[in-house]
């Protein structure tokens, strides 16, 4: 009787995944499993070779879609699609039977590639280095003949087949049987540190809600890609005739005319362009401003939203659990939902029509900018079905309620109680006077707020700066006296700091379980593990005492780094408290989820979740089940704020 599967898959199609993920790429006609690895109950690994004729056992394939199985896969959610999409299935297989060895990895603190989990783990048998250009060779069309995540109809009728090229066809087998080996491996090591069955219901319930998938505005997308190009054309011709460039819209060329023309140019990204904007007479200014309005990044959101989109209109797989390795927390993916630009326009009902009119003339007379509109309309893109709404709810102050209720930081704890705000409050309580938003020391409360935003894990001048408290107004002069202020009107933080600091030291070098508040910390094998209140667990490889970058005694670990390395770390207390904070707010955000589960929720944001509704379904109702403290961190204080729209919006 087959209890487990392990599985891993080759595929074939048209479409670039790396541009559209799984989904759409299941969805291309030319779409088709080459091979198919797998190990039953832990035995020997079987290749079947699908694309020479081999079948599946029918025992496999009934075990693939019972429910009673449990199938592990790396990145499980690529296989668990691409199956669905070749048993020809109308929707998708159940989740819930399906557990991802990468999700697994990175509840232990291990990088979320395959080969290098390999390699950290030491693995005997190692991811097979030749894989990826037998997978260029087998399943995708010539990269030359590759626009926009498509290839062209001509190029894409022939795939390379096995009979092309046999002695290659023989080692994709073998690397496609490899790769199902280390996946057991990196089980077998993982066994003794099992992800809680909390995580697999989060887990499952991601997967339903990336299967489910957000409506696109298709035609807005059109209009506003068709729009970006006669915009952008309009702009260089604007640049050409201001600097005679050839190409201004080359970084090299630009910048070497600003600085024949005088000015000191360090770099053209966004914040250097806006300092320099501030100094430049009249034509530079221009040309400054047009380069600003060139250079939006943010409207390769709507090509992404064009490449991602389903035949039925929805993109998927737009969330990645566990993308967060110190946290946990989600990542965005695609359109990256996580990192959209706000909208602050009054108008966004008429600008939509605009766009979607593709009435260029019109815009610019009416707005300075056609990219900056564009950028203002990205949220809106996202659309419920017909008939239907979003409910949008956030929670409020999250962070700050969390790490006020760890550090037991009372008077922060009576703000949220009775409803205030933070931010005057902070002010107030640093400058000892009463701010009220709007009225009595009004000008303090943005004090507050920048005070707020970059101090609360140990952050200093650095960090203020950093938030940009200069480009609010402060001066260089204000920014020490508001760290010390800060620090003083929140003492109880600022000893949990090193509370935190003190109990991961400890627990380091005596290997002795210590309590941190309402953390544990344990260490076990070369790990230590920070245990949450909700008993999810954070993970640090290989944690020691070291000598931090100051001299001082600090805290290190292997960790992925922001340029995906899985290499040494230093942290220290406040950071640590920053890492437990932000899991458990995450924590939070999944016990709303949950509570909401049985309503079509279709995205979600940190703080944020966001709800394909009937009409008349309410806001209220929607706020108060996701403002429910769990029953595993009493006492805190939660708030959920939320509004009713026709598109995705900020209020």
């Amino acid at each position: 009787m087959i209890h487990t599967l392990s599985i891993d898959i080759e595929t074939r199609s048209k479409i670039d995944i790396t541009k559209s993920w799984v989904y759409r790429y299941a969805e291309d006609p030319d779409f088709d499993i080459l091979l198919f690895g797998v190990s039953v109950n832990g035995g020997p690994v079987t290749v079947y070779d699908l694309a020479c004729g081999e079948k599946l056992p029918e025992e496999i394939l009934e075990a693939i879609v019972s429910d009673d199985v449990t199938k592990y896969a790396y990145n499980a959610s690529f296989e668990r699609i691409c199956i669905s999409k070749w048993l020809g299935k109308q929707g998708f297989l159940n989740p819930k039977s399906w557990r991802c060895d990468m999700v697994w990895a990175a509840y232990n603190g291990l990088p979320l590639a395959l080969a290098q989990v390999g390699t950290v783990l030491g693995l005997e048998r190692q991811k097979m280095t030749e894989g990826r250009a037998l997978i260029r060779y087998f399943c995708i069309p010539a990269p030359s003949d590759a626009t926009d995540g498509m290839f062209s109809d001509e190029e894409t009728s022939h795939f390379h087949s096995p009979a092309d090229a046999p002695e290659k066809w023989a080692l994709f087998k073998a690397y496609n049987k490899r790769d199902v080996e280390v996946e057991m491996a990196i089980q077998e090591r993982l066994r003794s540190y099992p992800a809680p069955e909390s995580v697999w219901d989060e887990y499952h319930q991601d997967q339903e809600i990336n299967d489910r998938g957000i409506r696109i505005d298709r035609e807005l997308v059109t209009q506003a890609i068709e729009l970006d190009r006669i915009s952008q054309a309009r702009l260089m011709e604007k640049l050409k005739k201001l600097t005679g460039l050839e190409n201004p819209n080359s970084v090299s060329q630009l910048k070497g005319y600003l600085e024949e023309s005088g000015m000191q140019v360090e770099s053209l990204g966004k914040k250097q362009v806006q300092a320099m904007l501030a100094d430049a007479p009249g034509t530079l200014q221009e040309i400054l401003e047009l380069r600003l309005q060139s250079s939006k990044s943010s409207l390769k959101k709507y090509e992404a939203m064009k490449n991602a989109v389903c035949e039925d209109g929805r993109c998927r797989g737009m969330f990645q659990f566990y993308g967060a390795n110190r946290s946990g927390r989600w990542a965005g993916r695609l359109i990256q939902l996580q990192n959209l630009p706000q909208n602050h326009m009054a108008d966004l009902n008429e600008a939509r029509e605009l766009v979607k009119a593709g009435d260029a003339e019109m815009l610019e007379l009416l707005y300075p900018s056609i990219p900056e509109v564009l950028s203002e309309l990205i949220r809106t893109a996202f659309v419920p079905e017909a008939g239907k709404k979003f409910i949008v709810a956030d929670f409020s102050a999250i962070e700050a309620r969390v790490l006020a209720h760890l550090a037991g930081e009372n008077w922060r704890a009576e703000v949220f109680r009775n409803g205030g705000d933070i931010y005057c409050a902070s002010a107030s309580q640093m400058f000892r006077v009463p701010v009220e938003k709007h009225g009595m020391n009004g000008h303090l409360r943005q004090k507050g707020k920048i005070a707020e935003l970059a101090l609360g894990y140990g952050g200093g001048v650095g960090a203020l700066k950093a938030m940009g408290a200069i480009e609010m107004g402060l001066t260089e002069e204000e920014l020490q006296p508001l760290v010390s202020m800060w620090r003083e009107a929140n003492p109880n933080i600022v000893n949990y700091w090193w509370k935190i600091d003190a109990a991961a030291k400890s627990v380091i070098r005596d290997h002795v379980p210590v309590e941190g508040g309402l953390v544990r910390f344990e260490y076990q094998h070369g790990m230590m593990f920070i245990t949450l209140p909700s008993g999810r667990c954070l993970a640090y490889v290989k944690p020691k005492i070291c000598e931090n970058r100051y001299g001082g005694e600090g805290i290190s670990y292997c960790g992925l780094t922001a340029q995906k390395k899985f290499e040494r770390i230093e942290s220290y207390g406040p950071k640590l408290v920053e890492n437990i904070t932000q899991a458990i707010s995450r924590d939070i955000l999944a016990h709303a989820m949950k509570t909401l589960r049985k309503e079509r929720i279709v995205g979600h944001i940190h703080d944020e979740i966001i709800l394909e509704t009937e009409k008349d379904a309410s806001v209220r109702y929607i706020c108060e089940q996701m403002g429910r403290t769990p029953a595993w961190i009493p006492g805190l204080m939660l708030q959920a704020d939320g509004y009713e729209c026709e598109y995705y919006r900020k209020e």
